[in-house]
């Protein structure tokens, strides 16, 4: 067991950050501010083939692992910056591509999505089916060759700066379970048929949340991904790095609050000596230290056995998503606590990712989904739900 990063990874730790430290969270303030997207970071980072790490050489990607894309994404946020599309477009979609699309959609969506030139959003959720996916209503009937997609998706992120969204949609009913038999459909934004309606959310941050009605959108035969009814099963290969990935962000965010908070603790002096020297401060700090320390190494072994197909991959992920939303979480809130007064002072870059790391707690998949799913996978304990 080596716990140590390879060489590669070490490289590519120390760019990822030089590149992300040259816009640092100020950058991310004055976005999420002026509702403006993190374009110049998105376009650097693809400049870099850093959004493509994971993905094979011949589309434009690095060849390397889920890993090195969480090293990214984790690295980006650390510098103050999270970007929650990586979670969306790199990790869930062009992972979905990669695994399940034909030689052709390969080479139309991969190169594009790994240079950062496009963006694509992933639309599952639904109003009425939230993590039950076996609920979604939204359909894509036989239409000639091709088919027509009719429904309505919730809390779609950044549909504004994506170029196409990865549809999970109805084709039919599995005749042994009576469930949803699911496909997938990769759709342009500017179809005829697709509108977006914005959701106001009280979180800081450049991207932001759709509500998307289909109304008969019409696609040809070739948006189809993977196997028509197999989308379950397709969709669940995406939603491991899916939560990779959340635990990126939520970590990188940890190490960012963190790192402020104890520069702050050093140099802050009352009644002749710093803060930091006080156990009423140090300790609890220290305690966030340990605990995000923790969920990094999770995120580390989940990681690992996404890369090398291991059985546990599925509960590492969960568990390592679970650890990190509640460590950065954690970290942060003790961050401010430090800071007194100042923790809420928009000049120290705190409490304007309060938001982020709080929906890390709920999304991609909330805290008691993956209770469930420990409790009965790793437990075996019956159903819950």
């Amino acid at each position: 067991m080596d716990f140590r990063p390879t060489p590669e990874q070490s490289l590519l730790q120390e760019a990822v950050a030089k590149v992300a430290a040259g816009f640092g969270h100020s950058y991310f303030q004055e976005r999420a501010r002026q509702g403006a997207k993190q374009d110049e970071l998105w376009s650097a980072l693809g400049d870099a083939g850093y959004l493509g790490v994971h993905l094979p050489e011949r589309y434009g990607g690095g060849g390397m692992g889920m890993a090195e894309l969480t090293i990214v994404c984790e690295e980006v946020a650390a510098a103050g910056c999270p970007l929650l599309l990586m979670l969306v477009s790199p990790a869930i979609c062009a992972t979905l591509i990669a695994r399940f699309g034909t030689e052709d959609q390969k080479e139309t969506w991969l190169p594009p999505m790994a240079s950062g030139r496009l963006k694509m959003a992933f639309a599952i959720t639904e109003p009425d089916a939230g993590s039950n996916s076996h609920r979604i209503a939204t359909t894509a009937d036989r239409s000639g060759d091709g088919w027509q997609l009719t429904g309505t998706k919730h809390y779609i992120s950044g549909v504004d700066e994506a170029g196409a969204v990865l549809v999970v949609a109805r084709t039919g009913t599995d005749p042994t379970t009576g469930r949803a038999a699911l496909s997938l459909f990769v759709v342009d934004v500017d179809s005829p048929g697709l509108t977006a309606t914005h959701i106001p959310v009280e979180i800081a941050a450049p991207e932001k949340q759709f509500t998307l009605f289909l109304d008969h959108l019409s696609l040809t035969p070739d948006r189809l991904l993977g196997t028509e009814g197999d989308g379950f099963r397709q969709v669940f290969a995406g939603l491991n790095p899916e939560r990779l990935m959340g635990a990126a962000i939520a970590t990188g965010i940890g190490r960012y609050a963190i790192d402020h908070a104890a520069a702050y603790a050093r140099e802050r002096s009352v009644w002749g000596q710093p803060i930091g020297s006080h156990q009423g401060v140090a300790h609890p700090l220290a305690g966030a230290k340990i605990e995000l320390e923790l969920a990094r190494l999770m995120l580390s072994k989940a990681a690992w056995c996404y890369d090398n197909d291991d059985a546990s991959a599925g509960e590492a992920a969960n568990i390592a998503k679970y650890a990190a939303a509640e460590a950065s979480l954690h970290a942060l809130d003790q961050a401010i606590q430090v800071h007194g007064g100042n923790g809420l002072a928009s000049e120290y870059g705190l409490a304007d990712l309060w938001g982020t790391a709080r929906l890390l707690k709920t999304a991609p998949v909330s805290k008691e989904m993956i209770l469930n799913f420990v409790a009965q996978h790793s437990l075996g304990l019956p159903k819950s739900y």
